[in-house]
Protein backbone atom coordinates (compact mmCIF):
# COMPACT_ATOMS: atom_id res chain seq x y z
CA UNK A 1 0.00 0.00 0.00
CA UNK A 2 2.89 2.52 0.89
CA UNK A 3 4.17 2.12 -2.69
CA UNK A 4 0.96 2.39 -4.23
CA UNK A 5 0.28 5.22 -2.56
CA UNK A 6 3.35 6.85 -3.21
CA UNK A 7 2.86 6.57 -6.92
CA UNK A 8 -0.30 8.30 -6.83
CA UNK A 9 0.81 11.53 -4.98
CA UNK A 10 4.24 11.42 -7.20
CA UNK A 11 2.40 10.75 -10.39
CA UNK A 12 0.10 13.80 -9.41
CA UNK A 13 2.95 16.18 -8.33
CA UNK A 14 4.87 15.27 -11.24
CA UNK A 15 1.94 15.81 -14.21
CA UNK A 16 1.92 19.74 -11.82
CA UNK A 17 5.51 19.83 -13.13
CA UNK A 18 5.32 18.58 -16.32
CA UNK A 19 2.46 21.07 -17.10
CA UNK A 20 5.18 23.79 -16.03
CA UNK A 21 7.77 23.68 -18.13
CA UNK A 22 9.01 26.99 -18.12
CA UNK A 23 9.30 26.58 -13.63
CA UNK A 24 11.56 23.68 -15.05
CA UNK A 25 13.83 25.80 -16.97
CA UNK A 26 14.23 28.30 -15.23
CA UNK A 27 15.30 26.57 -11.97
CA UNK A 28 18.91 25.69 -13.92
CA UNK A 29 19.08 28.98 -14.89
CA UNK A 30 20.66 30.18 -11.78
CA UNK A 31 23.80 27.49 -11.66
CA UNK A 32 23.83 28.10 -15.82
CA UNK A 33 24.63 31.77 -15.05
CA UNK A 34 27.36 30.72 -12.38
CA UNK A 35 28.46 28.28 -15.25
CA UNK A 36 28.70 30.41 -18.29
CA UNK A 37 30.10 33.76 -16.21
CA UNK A 38 31.73 32.64 -13.42
CA UNK A 39 33.26 29.42 -14.75
CA UNK A 40 35.54 30.68 -17.21
CA UNK A 41 37.31 32.81 -14.37
CA UNK A 42 38.80 29.47 -12.64
CA UNK A 43 39.94 28.32 -16.37
CA UNK A 44 44.21 27.46 -15.22
CA UNK A 45 43.72 28.74 -11.47
CA UNK A 46 45.32 26.84 -8.72
CA UNK A 47 42.65 25.41 -6.81
CA UNK A 48 43.91 23.25 -4.76
CA UNK A 49 42.54 20.08 -5.70
CA UNK A 50 42.69 17.26 -8.24
CA UNK A 51 41.20 18.06 -11.74
CA UNK A 52 40.34 20.90 -13.71
CA UNK A 53 39.03 24.20 -12.96
CA UNK A 54 35.12 22.59 -14.29
CA UNK A 55 35.56 19.25 -12.26
CA UNK A 56 35.92 21.55 -9.00
CA UNK A 57 33.48 24.06 -9.67
CA UNK A 58 30.27 21.43 -11.50
CA UNK A 59 29.98 19.64 -8.63
CA UNK A 60 29.02 22.13 -6.46
CA UNK A 61 26.54 23.84 -8.81
CA UNK A 62 24.84 20.36 -9.11
CA UNK A 63 25.17 20.36 -5.13
CA UNK A 64 24.17 23.94 -5.04
CA UNK A 65 20.61 22.76 -7.60
CA UNK A 66 19.80 20.44 -4.66
CA UNK A 67 20.22 23.08 -2.14
CA UNK A 68 18.38 26.23 -3.60
CA UNK A 69 15.70 24.43 -5.35
CA UNK A 70 14.71 21.46 -2.53
CA UNK A 71 14.79 24.39 0.33
CA UNK A 72 12.08 26.37 -1.00
CA UNK A 73 10.35 23.41 -2.25
CA UNK A 74 7.46 23.92 0.75
CA UNK A 75 6.30 27.13 -0.70
CA UNK A 76 3.58 24.81 -2.51
CA UNK A 77 2.74 22.91 0.85
CA UNK A 78 1.68 26.18 2.41
CA UNK A 79 -0.58 27.03 -1.11
CA UNK A 80 -1.97 23.71 -0.33
CA UNK A 81 -2.51 24.49 3.36
CA UNK A 82 -3.95 27.74 2.65
CA UNK A 83 -6.41 25.88 0.36
CA UNK A 84 -7.39 22.89 2.25
CA UNK A 85 -5.41 20.59 -0.08
CA UNK A 86 -3.35 18.87 2.35
CA UNK A 87 -6.21 18.00 5.36
CA UNK A 88 -7.90 16.55 2.61
CA UNK A 89 -5.46 14.73 1.93
CA UNK A 90 -4.67 13.64 5.21
CA UNK A 91 -8.36 12.50 6.25
CA UNK A 92 -8.01 10.06 3.73
CA UNK A 93 -6.28 6.42 4.35
CA UNK A 94 -3.36 7.56 2.29
CA UNK A 95 0.08 6.70 4.30
CA UNK A 96 1.38 9.95 5.80
CA UNK A 97 4.77 8.85 4.17
CA UNK A 98 3.56 8.68 0.57
CA UNK A 99 2.32 12.06 1.63
CA UNK A 100 5.58 12.74 2.13
CA UNK A 101 7.61 10.74 -0.21
CA UNK A 102 5.65 11.07 -3.40
CA UNK A 103 6.33 15.21 -3.20
CA UNK A 104 10.12 14.55 -2.32
CA UNK A 105 10.56 11.82 -5.27
CA UNK A 106 8.80 14.32 -7.77
CA UNK A 107 11.43 16.83 -6.54
CA UNK A 108 14.10 14.76 -6.62
CA UNK A 109 13.20 13.75 -10.32
CA UNK A 110 13.05 17.36 -11.03
CA UNK A 111 16.50 18.44 -9.82
CA UNK A 112 17.61 14.94 -11.61
CA UNK A 113 16.50 16.36 -14.84
CA UNK A 114 17.63 19.70 -14.12
CA UNK A 115 21.07 18.50 -13.51
CA UNK A 116 21.53 16.65 -16.45
CA UNK A 117 20.64 19.52 -17.71
CA UNK A 118 23.40 21.77 -16.35
CA UNK A 119 26.16 18.81 -16.83
CA UNK A 120 25.58 18.71 -20.35
CA UNK A 121 26.25 22.42 -20.63
CA UNK A 122 29.34 22.16 -18.54
CA UNK A 123 30.28 19.35 -21.07
CA UNK A 124 29.87 21.96 -24.13
CA UNK A 125 32.09 24.25 -21.85
CA UNK A 126 34.77 21.57 -21.80
CA UNK A 127 33.96 19.50 -18.50
CA UNK A 128 35.28 16.27 -18.72
CA UNK A 129 34.82 13.29 -16.14
CA UNK A 130 33.92 10.07 -16.10
CA UNK A 131 30.74 8.63 -16.72
CA UNK A 132 30.74 6.71 -13.16
CA UNK A 133 31.64 9.67 -11.63
CA UNK A 134 28.93 11.85 -13.20
CA UNK A 135 26.18 9.31 -12.35
CA UNK A 136 27.49 9.36 -8.37
CA UNK A 137 26.93 12.78 -8.69
CA UNK A 138 23.30 12.60 -9.89
CA UNK A 139 22.68 10.39 -6.79
CA UNK A 140 24.26 12.45 -4.66
CA UNK A 141 21.68 15.60 -5.90
CA UNK A 142 18.64 13.68 -5.38
CA UNK A 143 19.38 12.39 -1.55
CA UNK A 144 20.46 16.10 -0.90
CA UNK A 145 17.10 16.51 -2.81
CA UNK A 146 14.86 14.27 -0.84
CA UNK A 147 16.81 15.39 2.81
CA UNK A 148 16.29 18.90 2.17
CA UNK A 149 12.69 18.84 0.64
CA UNK A 150 11.38 17.12 3.74
CA UNK A 151 12.66 19.68 5.79
CA UNK A 152 10.74 22.04 3.50
CA UNK A 153 7.89 20.81 3.65
CA UNK A 154 8.13 19.97 7.44
CA UNK A 155 8.79 24.10 8.42
CA UNK A 156 6.11 24.73 5.42
CA UNK A 157 3.78 23.14 7.77
CA UNK A 158 4.44 24.55 10.41
CA UNK A 159 4.59 28.34 9.69
CA UNK A 160 1.35 30.03 8.74
CA UNK A 161 2.72 32.43 5.54
CA UNK A 162 5.38 32.58 2.84
CA UNK A 163 6.26 35.65 4.63
CA UNK A 164 7.84 33.63 7.57
CA UNK A 165 9.06 30.65 5.63
CA UNK A 166 11.04 32.53 3.26
CA UNK A 167 13.36 34.58 5.49
CA UNK A 168 13.81 31.15 7.61
CA UNK A 169 14.81 28.79 4.64
CA UNK A 170 17.09 31.96 3.86
CA UNK A 171 18.51 32.12 6.84
CA UNK A 172 19.69 28.32 6.77
CA UNK A 173 20.55 28.21 2.78
CA UNK A 174 23.11 31.12 2.57
CA UNK A 175 25.62 29.94 5.62
CA UNK A 176 25.35 26.62 3.88
CA UNK A 177 26.44 27.64 0.73
CA UNK A 178 29.05 30.02 1.66
CA UNK A 179 30.82 27.31 4.52
CA UNK A 180 30.49 24.05 2.63
CA UNK A 181 32.67 25.17 -0.50
CA UNK A 182 30.29 25.27 -3.66
CA UNK A 183 31.93 27.32 -5.24
CA UNK A 184 35.00 27.04 -4.19
CA UNK A 185 36.95 24.69 -2.21
CA UNK A 186 37.18 25.67 1.55
CA UNK A 187 41.30 24.62 1.56
CA UNK A 188 42.03 27.49 -0.30
CA UNK A 189 40.69 29.71 2.32
CA UNK A 190 42.23 30.51 6.04
CA UNK A 191 42.47 27.45 8.45
CA UNK A 192 40.30 28.85 10.59
CA UNK A 193 37.33 29.11 8.39
CA UNK A 194 38.40 25.76 6.64
CA UNK A 195 37.66 24.03 10.00
CA UNK A 196 34.57 25.71 10.55
CA UNK A 197 33.07 24.22 7.06
CA UNK A 198 33.88 20.61 8.63
CA UNK A 199 30.90 21.64 10.77
CA UNK A 200 28.46 21.59 7.91
CA UNK A 201 27.43 18.50 6.45
CA UNK A 202 26.85 19.22 3.07
CA UNK A 203 30.69 19.75 2.83
CA UNK A 204 31.41 16.10 2.64
CA UNK A 205 28.89 15.67 0.09
CA UNK A 206 30.88 18.31 -2.17
CA UNK A 207 34.00 16.50 -1.44
CA UNK A 208 32.58 13.54 -2.34
CA UNK A 209 31.14 14.52 -5.88
CA UNK A 210 34.10 16.27 -6.99
CA UNK A 211 36.69 12.86 -5.85
CA UNK A 212 34.06 11.37 -8.21
CA UNK A 213 34.55 13.84 -10.94
CA UNK A 214 38.12 13.20 -10.68
CA UNK A 215 37.43 9.26 -10.90
CA UNK A 216 38.34 8.44 -7.55
CA UNK A 217 35.76 6.52 -5.83
CA UNK A 218 37.53 4.26 -3.44
CA UNK A 219 38.47 7.34 -1.14
CA UNK A 220 37.77 8.80 2.71
CA UNK A 221 35.88 11.55 1.66
CA UNK A 222 33.37 9.70 -0.83
CA UNK A 223 32.61 7.41 2.31
CA UNK A 224 31.97 10.51 4.45
CA UNK A 225 29.85 11.77 1.81
CA UNK A 226 27.67 8.44 1.75
CA UNK A 227 27.51 8.36 4.90
CA UNK A 228 26.18 11.57 5.66
CA UNK A 229 23.60 12.22 3.07
CA UNK A 230 22.20 8.61 3.63
CA UNK A 231 22.30 9.82 7.65
CA UNK A 232 20.64 13.51 6.59
CA UNK A 233 17.81 11.70 4.03
CA UNK A 234 16.73 9.37 6.51
CA UNK A 235 16.99 11.56 10.09
CA UNK A 236 14.79 14.25 7.25
CA UNK A 237 12.27 11.83 6.06
CA UNK A 238 11.60 10.59 9.63
CA UNK A 239 10.95 14.35 10.50
CA UNK A 240 8.95 15.20 7.58
CA UNK A 241 6.88 12.27 8.07
CA UNK A 242 6.25 12.94 11.63
CA UNK A 243 4.95 16.72 11.14
CA UNK A 244 2.83 15.52 8.19
CA UNK A 245 1.09 12.69 10.63
CA UNK A 246 0.74 15.81 13.53
CA UNK A 247 0.66 18.97 12.43
CA UNK A 248 -2.76 20.62 12.84
CA UNK A 249 -3.96 17.63 14.62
Amino acid sequence: MLLHDTGLIYGRYLRQSLRSRFALLFGVLMPLLYLLFFGPLLTGLPLGGQGSSWQVLVPGLLLQLGLFGASFAGFSVIIENGQGVVERMRVTPVSRLALLLGRVLRDATVFAFQAVLLVLAAVVMGLRAPLPGVLIGFAFVALLTVSLASLSYALAMKVRTPQEFGPAVNALTMPSMLLSGLMLPMTLGPAWLDVLSHLMPFRYLVDAVRDAYVGSYATPHMLYGVVVALVLTALAVTVGTRVFRTAGA
